[in-house]
């Protein structure tokens, strides 16, 4: 990593751990920074704040004191989840204390370039895609998910080497706090209404995800869904150079012609090659094939690597075959939107829909276009009744009631047939049954394994 001089002696408070947070103090203390962290979870209960405490930072946890800012600090460096509403940063605002996320002390140590990837929906994917092929073609480096992602920017940044690649995920919350960073690709796979909880309205839920292009220049690239009129109007305000995907048209750059994936008429793979389905998965293939041939990346080494990835944890992700039934686990469909992406990748005819979860006072009148043709739904959590309603409205002939996930698996299997898919792909965050929505994906998944089992001990009997 750069040895950056910028922080030594400088008093920094990190707002909030978890793994961003932890990974920034850690890094901050390294480069010589006094650092401060303040987490509301109690010392006792708070493993990453005993661990920093044990290096010599100095820890104040259980809550956020406003006095906390008499301290004369010139840096905050927040926790994403942490709104911009919160008191303590409230009143950091009012004293004009520069706020960063951990994204942005990663940019400045970084030796290799960034590819930022954003968007309301695929992001995910699409990072994990991109990193994918451009390991399979790469002549040097490798490069490395990081970011939202699931792997703290900062700590990937300070091993990543300078003939590698930081391949980042970035969410509207971390890309608030950017003020120097600078991607050489960025990309938005699509922007849709979301977050307004954090961010108030949807403009200012989009001004932060175009951040992410603020620094560019005309030697960068701009990956832009075509397919989206405030993308292709917002790309006239861009410095970078703009490569556009689509899926309906061809552009100057990926698209979909017939049933095949193009780069600027080239040929890379067939769309049912790809070995994810779903038309919102041919998407994020395009922005991957886009970014992959930005760097040089060969069309065959792009196309095996797409072929092979069947998918991240919870997000469509192919979980296994039981008697000629597949199981695909979407526990990250913790919205509608979600949910209708993935329904369009299936044989409605042949499908069976596991939803549900927690109430958030909204109703699934948007869903029914989605639901019809449907063989069967199984509903469990706060919502099933409502979706029950919805269900009834699409003419869904088969209509269960279930607990949760693990109780809707057996039942699902018992209402298919040879060639089915089970889906889950809830529609619903996770928060009435389970901690989040890995967990019940993992639930899902164990619950899949369970039933194999049992079907294979039948047969043997």
């Amino acid at each position: 990593m750069k040895k950056i001089k910028d922080y030594e002696n400088k008093k920094v408070l990190v707002l909030g751990l978890a793994k961003s947070g932890f990974s920034a103090a850690k890094l901050l203390h390294e480069l010589g920074a006094l650092v401060t962290v303040n987490d509301g979870k109690p010392f006792d209960e708070n493993p990453e704040a005993q661990d920093l405490l044990a290096l010599g930072v100095k820890v104040i946890t259980g809550q956020h004191p406003i006095e906390l800012l008499d301290e004369g600090f010139s840096l905050i460096v927040k926790n994403p989840g942490i709104p911009y509403s919160q008191p303590l940063v409230q009143k950091a605002l009012e004293k004009q204390i520069p706020i960063i996320t951990e994204v942005e002390l990663a940019y400045q140590i970084a030796e290799c370039p960034i590819i930022g990837i954003t968007g309301t929906n695929g992001k995910t994917t699409t990072t994990t895609m991109i990193e994918r092929a451009l390991n399979n073609g790469l002549s040097k480096g490798r490069a490395h998910l990081s970011g939202n992602i699931g792997f703290p920017a900062s700590s990937v940044a300070e091993t990543a080497k300078r003939d590698d690649i930081l391949v980042m995920e970035l969410s509207s919350f971390q890309l608030m706090g950017l003020r120097t960073f600078h991607p050489k690709i960025a990309v938005i796979t699509n922007i849709y209404e979301a977050h307004l909880d954090y961010h108030g309205t949807r403009a200012e839920y989009v001004r932060a995800k175009w951040h992410l292009q603020e620094n560019m220049t005309a030697e960068d690239h701009l990956v832009l869904n075509w397919d989206q009129e405030e993308l292709r109007k917002l790309s006239a305000q861009t410095k970078a150079t703009v490569v556009p995907f689509s899926s309906k048209e061809e552009v100057d750059g990926a698209y979909l012609a017939g049933d095949t994936l193009y780069f600027r008429g080239e040929a890379i793979m067939k769309a049912n090659q790809l070995g994810v389905p779903g038309k919102h998965n041919i998407e994020n293939a395009l922005a991957a094939i886009a970014t992959a041939k930005i760097e040089g990346i060969a069309s065959e080494a792009i196309a095996q690597a797409l072929a092979q990835f069947t998918g991240v944890p919870h997000r469509t992700q192919f979980v296994d075959v039981i008697q000629q039934r597949r199981f695909y686990n979407d526990s990250k469909a913790t919205n509608i939107l979600a949910t209708e992406m993935a329904l369009g990748g299936f044989d409605h005819q042949k499908l069976i829909l596991l939803a549900g979860g927690l109430d958030r006072g909204n109703s699934f009148d948007d869903l029914i276009p989605s639901l019809k043709g449907l063989k069967a739904i199984l509903l469990f959590g706060e919502t099933k009744n409502k979706l029950a309603e919805a269900a009834k409205k699409a003419g869904i002939p088969e209509i269960i009631l279930t607990e949760n996930v693990e109780t809707a698996v057996p039942l699902a299997y018992d209402l298919s047939a040879e060639g089915d898919t089970i889906l889950l792909s809830p529609a619903n965050a996770s928060w009435d049954q389970y901690p989040n929505f890995e967990v019940r994906g993992d639930r899902f998944v164990a619950a899949v394994e369970t039933l194999k089992i049992q079907k294979e001990m039948s047969e043997t009997e």
